[in-house]
């Protein structure tokens, strides 16, 4: 992300609680900002979304760095998942009010592909992040997963009044604990031979599916792709 572009999401945040991600913070932006309207909308050409979207893309970004930093190797692989969604949410509670209000902007039809390909890229960067290999139908699987867990506990989050997060964390572990089961279960079905031998023809279908050749991180298939 440029210099500008940060320089311009930080001008935003003060408006944002008062107007949203709307096009008057994002005037309110440029003139901050120092930045002609032309150099504006060259960075964020939709203008307030596209704000709103590089703002979540740089809590990504910083979650990444922050994780790329500690050493979780000591830690079960569930707990890595739920340190990496908890340090995101920490991250995004610098800015509370301008997360609030970027779910409900996402929350309309209008938006809801940029809403979910951003929760998408979220759980990209924590599958990459904790160094994610796979190359299968599990590429897509995990992603999926995790932007559902990723998106219910952030609305629970936003209403949670709890101290430190308490309520939250705890959510976030019932979450991770209910993926786990799933888990189980398919090693189950593998793992039985009457179960395995009923879903050998799904099974054939579902490991011809590929990954991507390793898209830009947070790129998700189908979706308009990020001009930051």
């Amino acid at each position: 992300m440029t210099p500008l572009k940060d320089r311009m999401i930080d001008a935003a945040l003060p408006h944002v609680a008062f107007d949203g991600w709307s096009e008057a913070t994002f005037r309110r932006a440029v003139e901050d900002a120092k930045v002609t309207p032309a150099q504006g909308r060259a960075a964020f050409p939709r203008g307030a979304i596209d704000l709103a979207l590089a703002f979540h893309r740089r809590g990504d970004d910083r979650m990444v760095d922050r994780l790329a930093g500690e050493d979780l190797s000591q830690m079960r692989f569930r707990d890595r998942v739920a340190h990496a969604v908890r340090t995101r949410l920490e991250i995004a509670g610098e800015n509370r009010e301008a997360v609030r209000r970027a779910t409900t902007l996402f929350a309309l039809p209008i938006h809801a592909a940029d809403g979910t390909r951003a929760l998408w890229g979220t759980a990209d960067a924590i599958w990459e992040a904790l160094g994610d290999t796979s190359q299968d139908v599990n590429w897509y699987t995990k992603r999926a997963t995790l932007s559902g867990v990723y998106s219910a506990t952030l609305l629970y989050w936003l209403g949670d009044q709890s101290e430190g997060r308490a309520e939250t964390w705890g959510f976030l572990d019932r979450r991770i604990e209910d993926v786990m089961r799933i888990e189980k279960l398919k090693a189950h079905v593998r793992e039985n031979p009457v179960l395995s031998r009923l879903m050998a023809g799904p099974n054939m279908i579902l490991e011809r599916v590929r990954a991507p050749a390793r898209p830009p991180r947070g790129e998700m298939p189908g979706f308009w792709r990020d001009p930051t």
